[in-house]
């Protein structure tokens, strides 16, 4: 290199350190600018409310379970301070353990650095994301970092074994395209199949052949869409890579929970899926046998379910995690998100069945990124305005720059 090469070097390092510097010092000086935001306001209300879903339909059972019906009710807590600022997220605790919390400073529950402190992670997480926001005039997804992008993937994970209902006068396969088509009109372009028929309802082989009739007639009718399949641990390895043959050329987007995630019958998977040409991404995660001891990193999942799970991505036998929203947490994602990238693998956190859940997990994705496509709900809450939120054309949700999670409670 010759002498002026060097110096010219020299400088453009020296002016990168100097903007690195710089972009530190502004991260650093936004970060104190929003915590003492928050320090002047002090908790003055909290109040528990219950709210009722209604889906569009009936929806059906899946492999294992009941049908999960017509909706959902769970329990949200809005916040308001002194000053008159609100927020509200989906809250389950009994009023006895958040009463505590009455008169405490925002700030001291919440950083917006890294989240929900400790002691209120449990209690009071989402609607201090939502509070916090609120206060700032930011959207959640921009407290995280605003690493992903704003339109993100979402799929239907409503599309249940239709076929089957009702059980006096079962609609068969054009029950499951009746439920395809109602979530297509409302926007979706990527729907989720449950399929698992012959573990409980369905004799075996017929069972096996339902899926398989299923899983191409939706290919068939909506050639434009994503199509998912999730067996809920319902399939036989052997069986599955029957079932995956059959529907080799039906383009699947990915396959979640096929049967229990063992190694070697995901490699037998790995190595079926090469040999029929199918590009699907395998998700493993969600369910769980057993439960932490008391929370840690990883949320209500014990250290041998994670274990096991980062061993599978590392032979690159799971694609996707999909461990659940609630029971990680919603905090818990920030410190958890680059250990997924790390180990070279995406995230699609489990949000069903409540409708303010996708929401939530679509602002993970645009805050922290690596999400590959959001579980949609098509659910409403009579007390929820959703109008901020739209589709793309092509099926993704267009998360708006409100302040908090852009969800109003009416």
């Amino acid at each position: 290199m010759n002498r002026r090469a060097f110096v010219s070097s020299l400088v453009a390092g020296g002016a990168a350190l100097v903007a690195a510097e710089a972009e530190r010092d502004k991260l650093a000086a936004g970060a104190a600018g929003a915590a003492a935001a928050l320090a002047e306001h002090k908790l003055a209300r909290i109040q528990a409310r219950r709210l009722l879903d209604r889906f569009p339909r009936f929806v059906g059972r899946n492999a294992k379970g009941n049908p999960t019906g017509t909706g959902a009710a769970y329990q949200v807590r809005t916040l308001t301070t002194d000053k008159g600022a609100r927020g509200w997220g989906m809250s389950w605790v009994p009023d006895d353990q958040v009463a505590k919390f009455l008169g405490a400073r925002v700030s001291d529950l919440f950083d917006p650095a890294h989240g929900t402190c400790e002691e209120a992670l449990n209690l009071l997480d989402l609607p201090l994301h939502d509070l916090a926001g609120n206060i700032l005039g930011k959207p959640v997804y921009a407290l995280l970092g605003a690493k992903g992008p704003t339109q993100v993937p979402v799929y239907s994970g409503a599309i249940y074994l239709d076929d089957l209902e009702p059980p006096d006068k079962p609609r068969g396969i054009a029950g499951v395209l009746a439920s395809c088509q109602q979530d297509y009109d409302a926007g979706y372009r990527a729907f989720k199949l449950k399929i698992g028929r012959g573990l409980k309802w369905m004799p075996g082989k017929p069972g096996i052949q339902r899926d398989i009739e299923v899983t191409r007639a939706v290919r068939a009718k909506f050639p434009d869409c994503k199509v998912l399949v999730d067996a809920n641990d319902g399939y036989t390895p052997d069986d599955f890579l029957g079932y995956l043959s059959a529907v080799a050329d039906c383009d699947l987007f990915w396959i979640e929970e096929p049967f229990p995630e063992k190694r070697d019958d995901l490699l037998k998977l790995r190595e079926h899926m090469a040999k029929v040409g199918c590009k699907a991404l395998i998700a493993e995660g969600e369910g769980r046998t057993e439960r932490a001891d008391k929370p840690w990193k990883y949320g209500g999942y014990t250290p041998r379910h994670i274990e096991t799970l980062y061993a599978l991505a590392k032979e690159k036998l799971v694609d996707v995690f999909l461990l659940d929203l609630g029971i990680v947490g919603f905090s818990r994602w920030r410190a958890i998100m680059p250990e997924l990238v790390q180990a070279g693998v995406q995230a699609s956190p489990h949000t069903w069945v409540w409708s303010p859940r996708p929401y939530y997990a679509a602002h993970l994705a645009a805050g922290l990124g690596n999400v590959v496509i959001v579980e949609g709900i098509p659910a409403r809450a009579a007390d929820v305005d959703y109008s901020a939120y739209k589709f793309a054309r092509n099926g993704d949700l267009l998360i708006p720059p409100a302040p908090g999670f852009g969800l109003t409670l009416l």
